[in-house]
């Protein structure tokens, strides 16, 4: 029986697993590694130390607005109207998430 009566709420969760990088609660969208999972080599038998660099911008267009293209959470990067390469992101719209978090 579990002594606690009420769930852990997500975003207190994410503060509990502070040696975590914030980015492992949403899937790595380079090998496919689950929410709160480690990223892992493309044959996927080994860990990896820090998420892909995929996965931390899929993290922080998820989390923050873009103070460079002033788009807001959940919207793709974009540079003069065309979105950026391969899903990344503005390094001001990561510097942004890290804040967040802090």
């Amino acid at each position: 029986m579990n002594r606690y009566s009420a769930p852990m709420p997500d975003d207190l969760r994410h503060f509990l697993r502070a040696k975590h990088h914030p980015a492992r609660s949403v899937a790595c969208p380079h090998c496919r590694a689950h929410e709160h999972q480690p990223c892992t080599t493309p044959s996927g038998r080994r860990r990896m130390s820090e998420p892909h660099p995929q996965r931390i911008s899929a993290w922080a267009r998820t989390t923050a607005c873009c103070p460079a293209c002033q788009v807001e959470p959940g919207v793709e990067c974009h540079l003069d109207g065309w979105p950026l390469h391969d899903g990344q992101v503005h390094p001001q719209r990561d510097d942004e998430a890290r804040r967040m978090t802090l």
